[in-house]
């Protein structure tokens, strides 16, 4: 079976979908199949073409085409990058051998129109995974009106690759419910969460952790967050907890990553001289089992009415490295519904500040409820969210759609003979 994943972050890219295309792409390989990969010559976010136009890496092939511009200056220069994109990732896909399969992600919004094109002209199939929910993301986050022309636009052309898809995989329970409003349902339709691997980040003991040193954390209490500031995360309220901790020297606020809502994290931080906060940008991938491990817990959030329209990803990497979250969103969000149901995390509604505050005092005084959440956190994504698991479903679903089977898998998970098509070799 030959795949394309068409998604505009890829290796070595450190976006959250680039690593779960990654992800699905190696275990693809290590099934005999072959996989290829369009994304953008730039680094997410950054201007220029930074990356070679092809590579094979972990046996994928990576073919990358145009470049950022313009970076992520404006929305304007967003939407200019996009279509340069579009254009350019239409072609590659026309260019090179017919796939079975197309896996079409949400980076950027509505590139899934490249793989109903394919369907129609080559006869490829095509999944859409959703990653986000367009236009209903921009109309979370305040960028569109509800109703204004383009909005209704927007969710006809959704609406329109939602229907044509062969298979459309959701990310969470609350996007699932979200999808089948806009009146998309049946066996085309699957949940398929998110994932992170126990192998790749396990927990760091405090005394050991690198970080500790490096952020001059010592013993103390550590709070983190980790990943994408984006418009539709609640930054605020994290915010203003830091500001009213100010003088508690027991505890520290980090702040990792990247993205829109960052830049109004360092300036509140500078401008109110926390003394009590580390402002850190992405960190290496290898790196992340140490980073991650370093706090005692750590921070998510999701702005209401952002729920099923998007579901962060960034829990299921605490979760490897044994740590606990406080969600700060709606109850009915994906991620406060694993939370609560393992037990592995708080939830609290967005704005309550003090809320947040008295719950992080509260867990500076009882270390062990704080551990014990931990332990669960690990336990769980053995159980239920693991990478290996996840990518199987995804295996299965696209030799359902294509009708190939992988390559056999000896013990030791190495690819045997391929077994699909009655070929000696992957299509």
């Amino acid at each position: 079976m030959r795949v394309l994943l068409i998604n505009q972050v890829f290796y070595p890219d450190v976006a959250a979908t680039a690593q779960h295309a990654h992800d699905l792409a190696r275990h693809l390989v290590a099934h005999g199949h072959e996989v290829h990969a369009i994304a953008s010559r730039s680094i997410y976010g950054e201007k220029g073409a930074a990356l070679p136009k092809y590579e094979l890496v972990d046996g994928i092939h990576i073919h990358r085409v145009g470049k950022s511009l313009f970076g992520k200056s404006t929305i304007l220069a967003r939407l200019l990058d996009f279509g340069l994109f579009y254009m350019a990732a239409m072609i590659k896909a026309f260019l090179i051998r017919r796939p079975d399969v197309a896996v079409c992600f949400t980076t950027p919004p509505f590139i899934a129109l490249v793989g109903w094109l394919l369907r129609l002209f080559r006869g490829t199939k095509f999944v859409y995974w959703v990653m986000d929910l367009y236009p209903d993301a921009a109309v979370a986050c305040g960028v569109m009106k509800p109703r204004g022309l383009s909005t209704r636009f927007f969710e006809a052309l959704n609406r329109f690759c939602l229907r044509r898809a062969d298979r459309t995989v959701v990310l969470g329970r609350c996007m699932l419910e979200r999808v089948r409003e806009k009146g998309i349902d049946g066996d085309h339709l699957q949940h398929i969460g998110v994932w992170s691997d126990q192998g790749e980040i396990r927990p760091v003991p405090r005394e050991t952790n690198p970080y500790r040193e490096e952020w001059g954390l010592g013993n103390r209490f550590v709070i983190m967050y980790s990943g994408n500031f984006g418009l539709a995360h609640d930054v605020e309220t994290m915010c203003e907890a830091a500001l009213q901790l100010r003088d508690d020297d027991a505890v520290r606020f980090i702040f990792v990553g990247g993205g829109k809502k960052k830049e109004f994290v360092d300036e509140f931080v500078r401008h109110h001289r926390l003394e009590n906060c580390v402002l850190a940008p992405y960190q290496p991938r290898e790196k992340l089992e140490y980073s991650l491990s370093c706090a005692d817990v750590h921070l998510a959030t999701l702005s209401e009415g952002s729920e099923g329209v998007m579901v962060p990803c960034k829990l299921f990497g605490i979760m490897a490295a044994g740590r606990p979250t406080i969600f700060i969103g709606h109850p009915v969000s994906e991620l406060a519904r694993v939370l609560t149901e393992h037990d592995c995390g708080v939830v609290i509604r967005p704005g309550e500040s003090g809320e947040l505050v008295e719950l992080i005092r509260r867990m500076v005084e009882d270390r062990e409820w704080i551990e014990s959440m931990g332990h669960r956190a690990r336990a769980t994504l053995s159980d239920a969210y693991s990478r290996h698991d996840a990518c199987e479903q995804w295996r299965e679903l696209l030799e359902s759609v294509t009708g190939l089977r992988s390559s056999a898998v000896d013990a030791s998970g190495r690819p045997g003979a391929a077994a699909h098509g009655g070929q000696g070799s992957p299509r």
